[in-house]
Formats: C-alpha cells, structure tokens, sequence
C-alpha cells in the first residue's frame, strides 16, 4: 500500500473504504522499520569517555545512523489497537474527518504511552503520566499516533545534531542535515513515513526543516494551540505547530488542535474558524509586502531567483506587490537568543536529577549530585545555552542585555504591526541557504544560529508564519516564508494555499526514495 498520499487523500480514501486505518497504519509501520527504526544512542564504557564528553550524541566522532533516524520511539501494539478503535467508530458512525488518520508527534509533546525524551539523555526513559493537550484532542478525533520523532535536545538547535539519540539525515540527501528542531517530523513527511506530523516551533523549528524537506509548515499564532504537555524551552516564544505535505493538510489539523485550553495560561480565547472551508475562498484583493533586506549577499543567488519567480505566480493571481523597509533586520537574532537562552536557563533548572530525569550516581553530597546529573544528563548546546542565559539574567548583566533585548523586541514587533497596515501578508525566503551538510555549522554554533535569521523575529513578535516548497536549488529544497498577522491564519492559509494550487514543487518527493 502506497504511503505518499496526503491527509485529504486519505480522508477520502477512508470515507469511501477503500482502506482501513489498521491497513493504513500498518503500512506506515512497516516503512518505518524499513527506512527509519527507531535507534539507541551509543554507550560507551564510563572509563573510554574522554574527559568532557559524558553526553556526547551519536554521530559527533563520524558515526552516522545506519536509517534516517527520524523516530526515537514507536509502539506498534498502541498504534494498531488506536487503529483498530478508530475503524470501529467509523464503523458506528461516531467519527471525524481525521478519525483513523496517522500522524507523528515531535517528541517534546507529553504522551502516555511512548517516553518523552526531548532528545536528550536528561529524559531518556520518561513516561509523563499525562498527555499534552494537542495529543489528548488528536486522540478525541482518533487520529493514530505511530511515533514519536528525533529532535534537536530540549528543541535547541537549526540541524537535528544535537540530539542525543544521533543526528537526523535529509532524505533528499543523507549527507544534509534535515533542519531543526523539529527535524525527525520534517523527515517523516518527505520519506512517507507519516502523513501528517506535530512540531515546535521557537524561532522556526517548524518552517526551517519545512523549507529543508520540502514540505509544508505552519507556526501559528502564539496563544492559538495550546503548549499545555509541550516541554518548555523559552515559555514567551514556543509554539505548537504543524507539519504535513500540503497547506490543505494542515488547515485539517489546524481546525482539530486550535482553541481555548484553561490548563494553559497563555491560550488565547479566540474563535476557531473551519480552516480547511476558508481555503476556497479567494480574497478579492491581496496585498503581499516584500521586505528589501531579504535581498541581501548572505542569501543564496537560487533562493533569491526562487522568491522573485514567487512573486511573478501571485502577480498572475492579481495580488499587489509592495515593497517593504525592516530597519532592525541586524538586531533579529541576537535579541532572540538573548531572550531564548534567558528562559531557558530557567526553565531547564526544574532538571536537577531530584525529582525526575537522568540522576547521577555521584552522592557524596547534594551540590555534588544536581551538578554531576545536569552535567552528564545535558548535551554541549544545551549547556551552552543555559549558560548564556544564566550570564544575561545575573546581577551585572540583566539590564544591559535581557531588559535591552525586551526593549529591542518590542520595537520589532512595532515595526511588524506598521507594516500590517499596508499589507495583507508578508513573504520572503524561509532560510538564506539550502540544506548545508551534517557536521559543517559545528564548530561554530554562530553560523548555525545565523541560518534562524528570517525565521526569529516571528517568534518573538507572536505572529503567524508558513513555509512552503519554492522550487529547487540543484537536487535541494528552496522553502518560502509567508507570514499573516496575528490569528489571521485563514488569510495566510488562504494565500499560502492559492500558490500551491497553481505550482507542483510541494508534490515533488525525494528521488531515492520514490
């Protein structure tokens, strides 16, 4: 059974009966196996550890993944039987669009019953004994979990390197990093191992893989999905998202994770419009700003080419092109790593080797333990970026960075809100290169920091965002980046979904995988 087909595919493929979702979800299953089985990260003996390296992930020492690594986790005996349920209800006429569909969750969502690990040895064999809110409402809709999938640890990172279970590999070419965070669930997507998966997204973990495999992902308004379940890495900018293969997937999803959540404190009470509906309907005009400094030497000739030809597929559609001005483009992401790296030095400190998570057998006193169990449970970004955050927050230093990067983030957003008063929806590149190789950006974390430069200032201003296919730069993925104003999700669906409906870059599948 062919595992390429969309979410909207399978809808009707399941309302005719020409599939079960127990035949469905097995299918998957099997491909999974086959390309990516779940994996362990590679132990070595305490005494052969070099001194500094006690969480070293697989694949750092040139130790690649023999399959693209894009699960940690599957439970075949869970997933058949919520298959098996979900073809009962359809049996008794007790279902939903999505009932019987599968999908992947991003292993930062709490679950019942898989671990939740973050990608990192802290939470290796975690259990929550609750599910996150996302997942509880997917299970209501009997959508099939058939995993859980590799991450950047604790969602730090643009490359799905630092994981502790090993790095994940582009399907397009197994030499590329396949983006990050979120990368496992990119993965899943462009090698047909899942048709439609959950995402985070904190400075474009969701839209940065997206571009790099050539799929479709959406970061939504913050407030919008609920991050009840979803472990924290900077609570002011992570967001639930969602990745499938067309914006017409996603809008599915979208209508069944969106709303009001009392659990969460910062959900939003907004109504939830039938996402997936509003797709037919085309605006009787549209104005698209294009920001200048997008142009710019630091983005790659082709990608450039790619967005200017964008732009020629919605003048044919009748919408304005207005030219736009950022001035703060520079400030982007060192305001947001300030602010990341801040909160994440707060949150991660509940991660003491006390009360759950990785503990160290080193006992000889209490300061002993809690140090010895966040220095053998973190990974090298992780710590990095607790101890950036920690620098920016102490004494001497909080008003002249973290109160400096709030003051910066608020003029962002400002100029942001201007510019929403001229357009409709704002566009440009997702990513300034293509998908660069495993283990090039390594060295030196700044330039892998750097390829978050368009995808940031969403985050920090809370705004919605989308990246969808653009075309090719040789055999690699261009993604482009449209982005709405705050919980306009159906104009910006709408928009995002207009672009594919007359272009076929979205369907293209990796070739050795075809």
């Amino acid at each position: 059974m062919p595992t390429e087909h969309s979410v909207t595919d399978l809808i009707t493929l399941l309302a005719q009966k020409k599939v079960s979702s127990v035949e469905l979800t097995q299918a998957y299953l099997d491909k999974i196996q086959n390309l990516s089985p779940p994996s362990t990260p590679d132990i070595m003996d305490p005494a052969d550890k070099p001194r500094g390296v006690e969480n070293k992930p697989r694949g750092v020492e040139g130790r690649q993944p023999s399959s693209l690594n894009a699960f940690i986790h599957v439970n075949p005996e869970a997933s058949l039987a919520e298959a098996k349920h979900a073809d009962s209800l359809r049996q008794k006429h007790l279902h939903s669009v999505l009932t019987g569909i599968p999908l992947a969750h991003k292993d930062i969502f709490c679950t019942t019953e898989m671990p939740t690990t973050c990608g990192s040895k802290m939470l290796e064999n975690y259990i929550s004994p609750f599910d996150a809110t996302i997942v509880s409402k997917l299970k209501q809709h009997g959508m099939v979990t058939l995993g859980k999938t590799n991450m950047d640890e604790f969602a730090m990172g643009s490359s799905n390197e630092n994981s502790y279970f090993g790095p994940a590999l582009n399907p397009w070419d197994t030499t590329k990093v396949p983006g990050g965070s979120s990368g496992g669930s990119a993965i899943a997507i462009a090698a047909g191992l899942a048709p439609i998966a959950t995402g985070s997204d904190t400075g474009g973990s969701v839209r940065q893989p997206a571009a790099f495999c050539n799929i479709s992902g959406l970061k939504p308004t913050y407030g919008l999905i609920s991050r009840f379940g979803m472990v924290a890495y900077a609570s002011s900018l992570d967001q639930a998202g969602i990745m499938g293969q067309s914006v017409e997937d996603i809008s599915y999803l979208l209508e069944a994770m969106a709303g009001f959540d009392p659990k969460d404190s910062t959900s939003a009470e907004k109504p939830i419009p039938a996402y997936s509906a509003e797709l037919k309907n085309n605006p009787n005009s549209l104005k698209i700003g294009l920001p200048r400094c997008y142009f710019n030497p630091a983005v790659a000739p082709a990608i450039q080419q790619a967005i200017q030809e964008a732009i020629k597929v919605y003048e044919g559609l009748g919408a304005e092109i207005i030219e736009l001005d950022f001035t703060l483009l520079d400030l982007w992401v060192p305001c947001y790593y300030v602010i990341a790296c801040a909160e994440a030095s707060s949150n991660l400190a509940r991660f003491d080797g006390l009360r759950y998570g990785h503990r160290s057998q080193n006992m000889s006193s209490l300061e002993a333990l809690i140090t010895s169990s966040r220095s053998e449970g973190f990974g090298l970004e992780v710590k990095r970026r607790i101890l950036t955050g920690t620098h920016v927050l102490s004494a001497g230093y909080f008003d002249a960075y973290y109160l400096q990067a709030l003051k910066i983030r608020r003029l962002i957003q400002q100029e942001f809100i201007q510019a929403f008063k001229k357009v409709d929806i704002i566009l440009g590149p997702t990513t300034p290169t293509t998908a660069f190789t495993l283990g090039e950006k390594t060295i030196d974390p700044i330039l892998n920091y750097l390829a978050d430069i368009f995808t940031v200032p969403v985050n920090l201003i809370g705004f919605p965002a989308i990246s969808i296919p653009a075309g090719f730069d040789g055999p690699m993925p261009i993604g482009m980046q449209l982005i709405g104003s705050a919980f306009n999700e159906t104009t910006l669906l709408n928009t995002a979904h207009r672009y594919q409906q007359v272009t076929d870059s979205h369907r293209k599948k990796p070739g050795q995988l075809s």
